[in-house]
């Protein structure tokens, strides 16, 4: 019989570091605090602490799938690298200029995203391509020469190119790049033509200069993590979790490391997913809390909701447009609250406002008696006797309930008089409201009633607020898997090897040319297979094809899913059905006699997944009396209840509890409020559901 494959998840959060071995039906998980100097450290004290407890070498290990928030935190932090930007002449303030829209329309004191380049590193070049490739200012080979040595001179680490109309025509930036590489060997340099080619110039330059920027780092911080794992005896191929749900090579990732930023969120969509499709769910509300923030995502179909653009680095945390645009595939989140780490303070209206400040692993709230004094969301958890101050990560770390007293009374009770109970009563509801209110934003803008949903809750923290906030939104039902505290980790080794191959080819449907559309799909189908037969050489390979269509004068775009044999027999009047079909359902009538335009075109290569089979119901339940109780803050009651203290183990497939009660297990807390009741699927999967529709 063949020896199982051994492969390993890795997660760096804000907080912990998730690492998962799974060596076939077995898994192990830990959870160790980040790294922030040497983030690869906290990666191999994890690897090392999984497999002791598998009982197995490093050496065993075939394959490690790794997501991180490296990425996204330099972008952030601005800590990249001296970087430069070649730009066509007149577009030098595009990045600064950004759109005519006013995310915030009454505040006379907006504050904008400063652009990750000062006007004194963007630099242009005297050529022009229209928007159909025509060169209308060749660029001489000359200027770029004499720029070279410019760019020399200021011994800049990375260059972005980004020049107008790439897109269709790559010529000129080519060129740029040939020149760049015979003239600064030793610089990276990013072409927007092969980061984002697709239209709008804002988005392309910034996602081309954000690549660029965090490209010395990333490469450098991979090159380290491949070559410590070898030293280390996991000498077997690295891949990375991109931001569109799929994996991809370490060198892949390495040139493109802006697909890496939400790559570790994004881990936890397919593992919300794949529970899904596990319990055969059609709607889900994914929810994912861990030390630093929260996520949410809308899963239909067993399909997470995907987009073309996001923002990173938001000024104003929950607004749409106050941040730095990234125009890659990504699996649509949304942002909706603070993780465990997150700081509570009192603002001047005396008002409980809790994060963006998080205290990270490094002092750690104030309970891990690192040298925090601020009251966290964490300490708040404590007082209100969701956590286990003996337990916590598996006892590995203890927790101080008197530090945590001591910092909600210093920071909130003393100026609202409150006591330590009720400040942190206050500090839960507004992190547990927040995060309501802004996933109730979320479903309104997609349509959907959350009320025909279920949640499915992993992180380290989401166990501990998730029934409270199922009460808030009206969700009957909360799933939280095994290994929930892990989850995004464990999404890796569920996630497919893909690429999705994008191109931004304007085109009306009076104009429709279907000749120019067949080689456009093969074009872009030849990449995406390409990057993903460098991951996996034998694996069958699936492709989707889309396209995005809007009336002429639109701003924006709807995407419109299209088979393999239309992408290969491509039709005007097969598109124009599709799409009068899927805008009327998005807002609810098509527009006669409109002009139809397609704006960009998209192939998503994949490789295909292990077909799941949906676990049978459940039938009559066992009740499990407990033995020990706990003290248990019931926000819905406001007061404080006995709660049923049972270990993950004492529920087994099969059995179920009454609320309230607190379920317990290494990495994660599950909270059980008076409301519901608890009961086990037969993969180990809680299901938290109203008492009115207990089986």
């Amino acid at each position: 019989m063949p020896t199982p494959a051994a492969r390993l998840g890795v997660d760096i959060g804000g907080t912990f570091t998730d690492v998962v071995l799974e060596i076939g039906e077995d898994r192990h998980s830990t959870k160790v605090l980040t790294t922030y100097a040497a983030p690869e450290n906290a990666i191999v004290d994890g690897m090392h602490k999984v497999c002791a407890k598998a009982g197995v070498t490093p050496a065993v290990i075939t394959q490690i799938i790794h997501g991180t928030t490296l990425a996204t935190n330099a972008l952030i932090e601005r800590r990249g690298a001296k970087t430069a930007l070649i730009t066509t002449k007149g577009f030098r303030d595009v990045i600064e200029m950004r759109t005519e829209s006013r995310f915030e329309q009454y505040d006379l004191n907006l504050t904008l995203p400063e652009p990750l380049l000062p006007r004194n590193r963007r630099y242009v070049v005297n050529e022009r391509m229209d928007a159909t490739g025509t060169a209308l200012i060749p660029l001489d080979r000359a200027e770029i020469e004499q720029l070279a040595d410019e760019l020399a001179e200021a011994e800049y680490e990375s260059i972005a190119v980004g020049l107008l109309h790439s897109y269709v025509n790559d010529a000129h930036e080519r060129l740029i790049a040939k020149v760049l590489a015979e003239k600064l060997p030793g610089v990276m340099v990013s072409l927007s033509c092969e980061v984002s080619p697709q239209m709008r110039e804002y988005e392309r330059f910034n996602t081309t200069i954000a690549n660029a920027y965090i490209k010395p780092l990333m490469k450098s911080y991979l090159g380290r993590l491949k070559s410590r794992l070898a030293d280390e005896g996991a000498a077997c191929p690295v891949f990375l979790m991109h931001s569109g749900g799929g994996i991809m090579s370490l060198e892949s990732a390495a040139d493109f490391p802006v697909r890496l930023v939400e790559s570790g969120p994004a881990g936890g969509a397919i593992f919300a997913a794949d529970i899904a499709a596990n319990h055969g769910l059609s709607k889900v509300l994914s929810f994912d809390m861990g030390g630093t923030t929260a996520k949410i995502c809308l899963i239909k179909d067993q399909t997470p909701k995907t987009a073309r653009v996001f923002e990173v680095a938001r000024t104003y945390r929950f607004k749409k447009g106050s941040g730095m645009p990234i125009s890659i595939p990504v699996i649509d989140m949304v942002e909706i609250g603070a993780g465990g780490g997150s700081l509570a303070h009192v603002d001047g209206m005396n008002q409980i406002r809790v994060g963006p400040e998080s205290a990270g692993s490094e002092p750690g709230p104030a309970c891990y008696g690192r040298g925090g004094e601020n009251p966290a969301v964490t300490d708040a958890d404590l007082i209100l006797g969701k956590l286990d101050p003996n337990n916590f990560a598996g006892g590995s770390i203890p927790l101080h309930p008197d530090n945590s007293a001591k910092a909600l009374d210093t920071v909130i009770g003393n100026t609202l008089n409150m006591d330590a109970m009720e400040a942190a009563f206050g500090l839960a509801e507004v992190v547990d409201e927040n995060m309501a209110n802004a996933t109730r934003v979320h479903a309104v803008e997609n349509g959907e009633d959350l009320s025909e949903y279920t949640m499915i809750a992993f992180g380290g923290a989401a166990p501990l607020h998730a029934a409270r906030l199922c009460e808030k939104l009206g969700v009957a039902r909360c799933l939280v898997p095994q290994g929930a505290g892990v989850g995004s980790a464990i999404g890796f080794l569920r996630a497919p090897f893909s690429f999705e191959a994008n191109r931004s080819v304007f085109m009306r449907l009076n104009a429709f040319d279907p000749a120019q559309v067949k080689t456009l799909f093969a074009e872009m189908s030849e990449e995406a297979t390409g990057f993903v037969r460098s991951c996996d050489a034998d694996a069958e390979i699936l492709r989707d094809h889309k396209i995005y269509m809007r009336y002429a004068g639109q701003g924006w775009e709807i995407p419109i899913s299209l088979t393999a044999e239309q992408a290969a027999a491509p039709d005007a009047a097969t598109f124009l059905r599709h799409f009068e079909a899927d805008y009327e359902a998005l807002f609810g009538r098509a527009v006669e006699g409109m002009e139809v335009e397609i704006t960009v075109w998209s192939v998503n290569a994949y490789t295909a997944q292990t077909a799941t089979t949906p676990l049978n119901e459940l039938g009559a339940l066992n009740k499990v009396d407990a033995t020990t109780t706990r003290p248990l803050f019931d926000p819905a009651r406001a007061a404080t209840v006995e709660a049923a203290a049972l270990a993950r183990a004492d529920l087994p497939a099969g059995h179920m509890a009454h609320g309230p009660a607190l379920i317990t297990e290494d990495e994660t807390t599950v909270v059980v409020p008076s409301s519901r009741d608890v009961c086990t699927h037969s993969d180990g999967t809680l299901d938290v559901h109203l008492k009115e529709t207990a089986q």
